[in-house]
């Protein structure tokens, strides 16, 4: 009967023990950001398929998503709206933010978001004439468990020279360093861990991958090069807690990058 008892109690125990460490996960503040360069809507076999991109999207379930290479009705993306198409197929509310004209249509970034938004705006980042403009798409608003964040998708400069990608970084700081929420970056800055672009980005963002090994997202048939990135400040708001590469070599070239933070009451 003893042994009965001491069996009981050390279940109870047991089950109280879990139902705490449950409770104290699920009262994190807690949201996932994913980053994705989306090809325009293509696939790295040619053809034209929203849904590989969706489901990629869909199988990560993160809270927002910051997209590049978006198109809007231009002939290439057979005159889709591709944020809206994407939102759709993933039950999130999507946001297109122009960088330029293209093909008949507009070429730019897109946040799709599982939250409404405050207010949003599309900063123009300065770029060389006759290069391709660029610029950093960011909305406002409230998370579930009550605060206030701010969230920017952006697209910096590709070409190798990298002087738009550094005029680009220090035009991101100079813009939203004094946000007055907590704030989350993220994009394809196409430049890699310890470059120009990254360290000046980094005086004043912290950025989420592992500095000693960083994981590489492009491209996705064989990543080789971390160029995709979430960052976040004040550095001493958000803690990180998960990373993960998302390689998918058909959906684009690029992989998606998908970060868990935990926002922190720290002030």
């Amino acid at each position: 009967m003893k042994f009965k008892k001491t069996m009981i109690i050390f279940t109870i125990i047991l089950f109280y023990s879990i139902g705490i460490s449950q409770t104290s996960i699920d009262n994190k503040k807690t949201i996932k950001v994913l980053s994705f360069n989306i090809l325009h809507g293509a696939t790295t076999e040619g053809d034209f398929d929203l849904d590989k991109i969706a489901k990629v999207i869909k199988d990560a379930d993160p809270d927002l998503v910051a997209l590049q290479e978006v198109d809007f009705r231009t002939n290439r993306a057979k005159k889709y709206d591709l944020a809206t198409e994407l939102g759709y197929r993933t039950k999130m509310i999507s946001l297109f933010a122009k960088a330029m004209d293209f093909d008949d249509g507009e070429y730019g970034n897109g946040i799709l978001s599982k939250l409404t938004f405050l207010k949003t705006r599309n900063i123009a980042l300065p770029y060389t004439q006759g290069n391709e403009p660029r610029t950093a798409i960011e909305i406002t608003t409230i998370l579930t468990f009550g605060d206030t964040i701010s969230f920017i998708s952006t697209h910096l400069n590709h070409l190798e020279s990298g002087k738009d990608r550094l005029k680009q970084a220090i035009k991101i700081n100079e813009i939203f360093s004094s946000n007055k929420y907590p704030t989350i970056l993220a994009g394809d800055l196409n430049d890699i861990p310890k470059s120009k672009t990254i360290n000046i980005l980094e005086n004043i963002w912290n950025s989420s991958y592992n500095k000693e090994n960083p994981q590489p997202t492009f491209p996705s048939n064989k990543p080789e090069r971390k160029i995709d990135y979430v960052m976040f400040l004040p550095k001493e708001k958000w803690k990180i807690l998960e990373t993960k590469v998302i390689q998918d070599s058909i959906a684009s070239d690029h992989c998606g990058y998908l970060v868990t933070l935990e926002l922190l009451d720290k002030k």
